[in-house]
């Protein structure tokens, strides 16, 4: 998008980013999120689905467990999420139920992305609560750090099957 994009936003996007960085070190699909309350950080995940072998290791629900956590309440209703990747239909859930008011996310997510690439959860009127959500707050850094993640696992998982056939 062509917003531009408060100093404040860009900070939590790269603090969103650090969270994906960790995710990548651990080979998981590079994913970060972080919550914001009143100018301070209260939530942090990042993609652990492989990790934790639980489907629900997603980084928004991580952030959201801690800021929930944090904030003594399941509503988080003066708060902002920043998200590396357009949410998926549980997160995007997720972040309705939580009544999180604005979410900024980075890179697009064409074939599961529920902020309007495949479905739009975050700002359906048929919901009690929708979601201002702007997408593209350090798109490139973000798309970047994905596209390198899976090129490497490509190439990875090419290697693992010439290895398994040499060994047969």
């Amino acid at each position: 998008m062509s917003q531009d994009y408060s100093p404040e936003d860009i900070k939590y996007m790269k603090e969103a980013l650090q969270q994906a960085r960790l995710a990548y070190k651990h080979g998981e699909v590079p994913i970060g999120c972080v919550i914001v309350y009143e100018g301070r950080i209260i939530g942090r995940g990042y993609n652990r689905r492989n990790t934790d072998k639980c489907t629900l290791s997603h980084a928004e629900i991580t952030a959201i467990k801690r800021a929930s956590k944090e904030m003594g309440d399941w509503r988080l209703e003066e708060c902002t999420m920043y998200v590396t990747l357009e949410p998926c239909q549980m997160c995007a859930g997720a972040i309705v139920q939580a009544r999180i008011p604005t979410v900024y996310a980075g890179a697009s997510s064409p074939k599961a992305g529920c902020a309007g690439s495949v479905l739009d959860i975050l700002t359906n009127n048929e919901f009690n609560h929708q979601v201002e959500y702007e997408q593209g707050l350090l798109e490139k850094e973000c798309s970047d750090l994905l596209k390198k993640f899976f090129v490497e696992l490509r190439v990875r998982n090419k290697e693992e099957k010439m290895l398994k056939r040499e060994d047969t």
